[in-house]
């Protein structure tokens, strides 16, 4: 769903509301704090779409315990603020979108960051099988030109042995992706890693040659690409990986520049590639949230 599309068909805070309790009280209406469905819409003046519950004796409405609960911006600002963050593949940055809907910086900052939240907590059981790449990357700014300052990036490395932030993740051939910032790459870290993400039934892993990844071979089958030999032997490579990081890094030189909360980021690129078939990704958020 595109902008014009929102904005049509979402013109008003009632419009929205009716919108979220259609999806979220699609089968029937209950309390988010105690369950109930013993409820009972209020009528009080202008406050709109609030309900009572007669167990818990709560007030509540559709947005209770979801990412846009307590808003004070209007819900037809936070629908175009998902619009354009799932349609966005090289994401958008806050002031961008402060200028498009006329917020403050630091409010659109908020906003996505609550978006961004919700999209990490929706991949996070992600489980993947059959052909399954796995690699690692480095996010941050090109190291600078070697002048002897003692802030240099190890002496302009690029890869491992950086300052820069360390994200690990796995790839499904044709389907998802899973990735998250990564405490720990030894051969440890990176066994729960995958133990976390690849079913080992049916599932051909394949890596680089780093030697973390040795430790996997007791678990999976486990084939090995040398990149300092080829890129690809058949189908053994990591191009569909390498490709994920291709988009995450576009996002980080074209839009932010600095992530401030680098996991949030990271989560935001792997639902929009989860979803990149989607072509109604902003209804699925939505039903993600509130269904």
């Amino acid at each position: 769903m595109n902008l014009l599309q929102i904005f049509h068909k979402y013109p008003d805070q009632e419009a929205c509301i009716e919108h979220l309790e259609n999806v979220r009280f699609e089968h029937q209406s209950y309390c988010p704090h105690c369950g109930s469905v013993n409820v009972q819409r209020k009528c009080d003046g202008d406050r709109i779409g609030r309900w009572n519950c007669h167990d818990c004796k709560s007030s509540f409405n559709v947005l209770s315990g979801t990412v846009m609960e307590k808003t004070r911006i209007p819900l037809q600002k936070w629908f175009l603020a998902i619009g354009l963050m799932v349609n966005a593949k090289k994401s958008m940055s806050s002031p961008q979108l402060a200028r498009d809907l006329d917020l403050t910086q630091p409010t659109a900052w908020l906003m996505q960051k609550r978006i961004r939240a919700e999209m990490a907590s929706k991949e996070s059981s992600i489980k993947l099988q059959g052909i399954v790449e796995a690699d690692e990357t480095y996010v941050g700014g090109k190291p600078r030109k070697r002048n002897n300052r003692d802030d240099d990036d190890h002496k302009g490395k690029r890869g491992r042995g950086t300052s820069k932030t360390p994200v690990i993740g796995a790839v499904e051939r044709g389907g998802k992706v899973v990735a998250r910032v990564a405490a720990d790459l030894s051969g440890k870290g990176v066994l729960k890693f995958i133990r976390e993400s690849v079913d080992p039934a049916g599932s051909l892993l394949i890596t680089d040659e780093y030697k973390s990844y040795n430790s996997v071979k007791k678990d999976y089958s486990h084939a090995v690409i040398k990149h300092a030999e080829e890129y690809a032997c058949g189908d053994t490579h990591t191009n569909t990986i390498e490709g994920y990081w291709s988009l995450l890094k576009r996002a980080w030189y074209g839009s932010h520049h600095h992530y401030a909360q680098t996991p949030l980021y990271v989560a935001e690129a792997v639902w929009k590639y989860n979803h990149r078939h989607d072509e109604n990704a902003f209804g699925t958020f939505l039903r993600g949230c509130f269904a």
